[in-house]
């Protein structure tokens, strides 16, 4: 059956002429493997897990398009291990188990370490997870999982504590490019002597929309040539490669002036109010291929930093816009952003938390460490409480509104005024329940 098949026989080659192109291209040893240096290099992780007998459990975390499947085949080859593919969103447990028990019954692993490589790990339950658990744990065979989500959160403790974890990282563009000119010269496996047949903008381009994803990057690529080649075109230019990528190319430079440029419009436009111009500019970012989760970054930090207390609900929604965007991915997700979007720019502005916290810790930072009142300390033993711990401590709750007169900052440092809340939105309220508190302290006072 197909999941058991020699690993000699994994990596596509030249008898099969109509697989995709990234999938020809998929590197069969180390030295064509591009990117991961950090876990790769002379006496690095992998390095140490190619020679270790029995071999470890290991957990491919990293982006897509970053090598996670690439690495596992290479490392099952390396080793003349039986290799046992699976899909967790195309197998069924019950599917793996038989073929695990007809393992362990034939005692295939004695002869060759078998590795079981499940695809998407994350995708499977917590019950399908632990059905694994027997089979690794008696050594039939060594498990092997990819996943693009936090093993911490996704992987069963239990498969996870005998599990080792690389961590790949997004490729950078000059790897993408690397692989990308790779296959344009590849005449065996490649496109096949096409090195001139695109242009370095039209190249650019693809690579940069790639976004560190080299199967991304490939695919364009050998969609832009079947394009070209269709329509007679003599070479592969910028509109070919966006027809491609299905995506326009904007003037943007994610490490560049442009970057910056374009979040600053972003930020000023929901600072001004003005939701037209904040769509408009979110619409420019996620075109030209920003990565969504950062720009709800920052919204988040603009909830803060200026809607504050006039919008309470403005941080709540800008945390709940990111996390449907992590649940939906694009263009579903996008939708979530222009939402919160529209919300901070409508929304009452006030940005006088942002002033008294940098007011606080200039104030912490430049003032010294001054102690800790004894009536706010905590009293757990005797001898704190014979040393005056929490004594004279005023409960709040025992006096009318949970309000009482009381001084909550150091005394060799007095007190200090920091907040001082605006009449945007609910922070009128804030408003005047403080200026009620502490209108009657100050009466007191006198």
């Amino acid at each position: 059956m197909t999941a058991t098949r020699p690993p000699d026989t994994l990596f596509p080659g030249p008898q099969r002429p109509r697989a995709p192109l990234a999938d020809r291209m998929r590197p069969r040893a180390l030295a064509e493997f591009v990117g991961q240096e950090e876990i790769l290099g002379e006496g690095r992780f992998l390095s140490s897990v190619l020679s270790a007998r029995p071999l470890p459990s290991l957990i491919f975390w990293g982006p897509p398009g970053s090598g996670k499947t690439t690495l596992a085949r290479i490392i099952a080859a390396e080793t003349d291990a039986v290799f046992l593919p699976y899909s967790a969103v195309l197998s069924g447990i019950k599917e793996i188990k038989d073929a695990l028990s007809e393992v362990r019954k034939t005692g295939r692993s004695g002869e060759r370490p078998a590795i079981l490589f499940i695809d998407e790990i994350h995708r499977f339950n917590k019950a399908q997870q632990d059905a694994l658990l027997p089979f690794v744990e008696d050594g039939t065979v060594t498990l092997f999982g990819t996943t693009t989500e936090n093993p911490s959160f996704e992987i069963r403790n239990a498969l996870l504590s005998r599990s080792r974890v690389l961590v790949l990282t997004p490729l950078s563009a000059a790897q993408v490019e690397t692989i990308a000119r790779r296959a344009l010269t590849d005449a065996e496996r490649g496109l096949g002597k096409k090195d001139g047949f695109i242009s370095p903008d039209a190249l650019r381009h693809i690579v940069g929309i790639s976004d560190g994803d080299a199967r991304v990057a490939l695919n364009a690529l050998e969609a832009a040539v079947a394009i070209a080649e269709h329509r007679n075109i003599e070479q592969v230019d910028v509109p070919v490669a966006e027809e491609a990528l299905r995506r326009k190319a904007l003037l943007y430079d994610k490490d560049g002036e442009e970057h910056y440029n374009l979040i600053s419009a972003f930020h000023k436009s929901l600072r001004g109010s003005d939701p037209d111009a904040s769509l408009y500019w979110l619409a420019r970012m996620l075109s030209a291929g920003e990565d969504p989760l950062y720009v709800a970054r920052r919204m988040i930090r603009f909830a803060s930093e200026d809607v504050g207390n006039a919008a309470p609900g403005a941080l709540q929604l800008t945390i709940a816009a990111a996390e449907a965007y992590r649940v939906l991915g694009s263009p579903e997700g996008e939708l979530a952003l222009a939402h919160a979007a529209v919300y901070l720019a409508t929304a009452p502005k006030s940005n006088r938390v942002y002033t008294a916290f940098g007011l606080a810790m200039k104030d912490a930072e430049s003032r010294g460490s001054h102690p800790v009142p004894l009536h706010l300390r905590n009293a757990p033993t005797s001898l704190m409480k014979d040393l005056g711990y929490g004594e004279k401590y005023q409960y709040p709750h025992d006096f009318a509104d949970a309000f009482v007169q009381e001084n909550y900052f150091p005394e060799t440092l007095g007190r200090r005024k920091y907040y001082e809340p605006s009449e945007a939105g609910y922070e009128k309220t804030i408003s005047e329940r403080l200026k009620a508190w502490w209108g009657a302290v100050r009466r007191t006072r006198k």
